[in-house]
C-alpha cells in the first residue's frame, strides 16, 4: 500500500514537471517572439530595442524585426514609388532611407510633367528624385515612358495635328531626349504602361490611332538606341491572373524579338486584393520567367476595401491577414523566380497616408494597403514581408 502511495506520488510530480516544462517551452517562444519586435520611434530614423505587448504593438504599428530593414534582407532592390515634394518631410524620408534601396515616382516622370510644352521640360522634381537617391545609394526605375491612356499626355499632344511622320519623330524625340538626359543615373525604365485590355486587346490612344500597333515596337527600339544599357519593361496591372493580357504580352516579345527589338522584362504592378489565391499568381511568375525575362513587382499594395464601408478602421485581424498575404506573394516571387531574373519589387507609396488609395480623404482609413501606417510605423504587413525574404514558415494569423 505504501509503495503504490510512493508510486502515485513519483507519477504527480513527474506529470507536474512536464506541464511545468511545456508551459516554460510555450512562454520563451511568445517571449522570442515579442521581443522580435521592434517599434520605431515617431520622431528618428533609429530603431528602438525595447519590445512591447504584442496587442499594445499590433495597435500601434510597430512591427520592426530587430536587425533587419528591408534592404537588407534581399538580395534584389526593394522599392518605392514616391512624391518629389514629399522627399522633404522628416518620417518620409527617414523611412526611405532606412528601409529601401529603390526609387520610382509616382508621375514626376510621365510625359505631361517632362514636357507640359512641346519642346520646353521640366527636370526639376525628376532631378530631385534622383538626386535624392544618389546620395542615399538607391538604384532608380524610371515610371513611364508611355501610357497608352490620352488623359496622361498633355493637351497639346492631344491637339497635335498630322500624320504618322509627326507623331513618330514626336515619340522618338521624347524618348531619345529623356534617355539621353538620365543616362548613367536609371537603370531601368518602363516603356509602354498599360497597352493592353483584359482580354489583350490594344487599349485606345493616340500613337495606336497614329502609329498603329508598331508604336510599341518603335517606342523600345528608340529608347535601346537612346540608352544601350538600360534594362527596358512592358508594365501592367491584372497579370497575376496568368490571363489573355498575360499571355498577349508574352507573344508580343517573342514578336518583337523576332523583329530585332528586345524586351528585357515584364513589370507586374501588383495592385492586388486580400482575398487573392496563390495559385494564379505563382503560375504568372513563372510564365515570365521561363521566357527567360526579368520579373519586377513595380507598384506592389494589397487592398483591403472589398465589401467595406466608405472608411474602415485596420484592426489587428485585417493587418494580420494583410501581412499573411504579403507574405504568400513575396514568397511566390522569391520560390518561382530564378535569382538572376529577379529585378526586384517596389511598393505604391511608403505608408498609407501616401497611398493613391487614399488621395482626398483626409483621414486617411479608405484602406490600408501598404507596409507602414500613417505614422510611417511598420505593420504586420512588412513584418509578412520581411519574413518571406527570411524564409519563415510560420503563419501571422
Amino acid at each position: 500500500m505504501r509503495y503504490k502511495t510512493t508510486f502515485q506520488k513519483a507519477h504527480l510530480k513527474l506529470t507536474l514537471l512536464f506541464f511545468t516544462l511545456l508551459i516554460t517551452n510555450l512562454l520563451a517562444c511568445k517571449s522570442s517572439m515579442e521581443e522580435d519586435l521592434q517599434p520605431v520611434d515617431d520622431q528618428s530614423s533609429e530603431t528602438v530595442l525595447a519590445a512591447r505587448d504584442l496587442d499594445e504593438t499590433a495597435e500601434k504599428g510597430s512591427y520592426h524585426l530587430k536587425g533587419y530593414t528591408l534592404k537588407d534582407v534581399f538580395d534584389f532592390p526593394i522599392g518605392a514609388a514616391v512624391v518629389y515634394e514629399r522627399l522633404n518631410q522628416p518620417l518620409y524620408a527617414n523611412t526611405l532611407k532606412r528601409e529601401f534601396s529603390r526609387l520610382s515616382s509616382e508621375s514626376n516622370f510621365k510625359w505631361k510633367y517632362l514636357q507640359p510644352e512641346e519642346g520646353k521640360y521640366d527636370w526639376e522634381k525628376a532631378d530631385g528624385i534622383v538626386e535624392f537617391a544618389q546620395k542615399n545609394n538607391m538604384k532608380i526605375h524610371g515610371h513611364t515612358l508611355l501610357w497608352a491612356n490620352d488623359g496622361t499626355y498633355p493637351e497639346w499632344v492631344r491637339n497635335k495635328k498630322g500624320g504618322p511622320e509627326v507623331f513618330d519623330k514626336l515619340m522618338k524625340d521624347h524618348i531619345t531626349t529623356v534617355l539621353r538626359h538620365f543616362r548613367g543615373k536609371i537603370q531601368s525604365w518602363d516603356v509602354i504602361n498599360e497597352s493592353l485590355t483584359p482580354g489583350g486587346r490594344y487599349v485606345d490612344n493616340i500613337f495606336l490611332r497614329k502609329l498603329g500597333p508598331d508604336y510599341i515596337l518603335k517606342a523600345f527600339k528608340y529608347a535601346r538606341e537612346a540608352d544601350p544599357s538600360v534594362k527596358l519593361f512592358i508594365n501592367d496591372f491584372s497579370l497575376e491572373f496568368a490571363g489573355k493580357k498575360l499571355k498577349r504580352y508574352l507573344a508580343m516579345t517573342d514578336e518583337l524579338r523576332e523583329r530585332g527589338v528586345k524586351v528585357d522584362g515584364i513589370a507586374f504592378q501588383m495592385h492586388t486584393v486580400l482575398r487573392i489565391t496563390m495559385p494564379s499568381v505563382q503560375q504568372s511568375f513563372k510564365m515570365v520567367a521561363d521566357k527567360g525575362l526579368l520579373v519586377y513587382l513595380s507598384e506592389f499594395d494589397v487592398a483591403l476595401r472589398h465589401n467595406m464601408p466608405k472608411t474602415f478602421p485596420l484592426t489587428d485581424l485585417l493587418a494580420r491577414q494583410q501581412g499573411q498575404k504579403y507574405k504568400e506573394i513575396v514568397s511566390a516571387y522569391l520560390d518561382n523566380v530564378p535569382k538572376r531574373q529577379q529585378w526586384g519589387i517596389t511598393t505604391w507609396g511608403v505608408g498609407d497616408k501616401d497611398s493613391y488609395f487614399n488621395k482626398g480623404f483626409k483621414n486617411f482609413d479608405r484602406d490600408h494597403p501598404l507596409l507602414f501606417n500613417t505614422e510611417y510605423k511598420a505593420k504586420w504587413a512588412y513584418r509578412g514581408f520581411i519574413e518571406a525574404g527570411l524564409g519563415r514558415n510560420n503563419k501571422l494569423f
